[in-house]
């Protein structure tokens, strides 16, 4: 291995997906229904978030809101 590299000519990665880091307020109990659902799946609860949200956007799913 090299001491070090060049990386002067380096090119992002097209097929890799961009990503961009949020501040976002969620309820607790939410936080904490994936955080039980990230346990169990043995991945960390916020790549859950984002595979369950890119999962939404990718269907283009609606959401119903009942106010009351």
């Amino acid at each position: 291995m090299r001491a070090e590299y060049d990386f002067t000519d380096a090119k992002k990665n097209p097929y890799a997906k961009q990503k961009k880091q949020i501040t976002i307020n969620i309820d607790l109990s939410t936080i904490e229904y994936f955080k039980a659902l990230a346990v169990k799946k043995g991945i960390p609860y916020q790549v859950l978030i984002n595979l369950y949200l890119t999962d939404c956007a990718e269907k283009r799913k609606d959401l119903e809101l009942l106010w009351h």
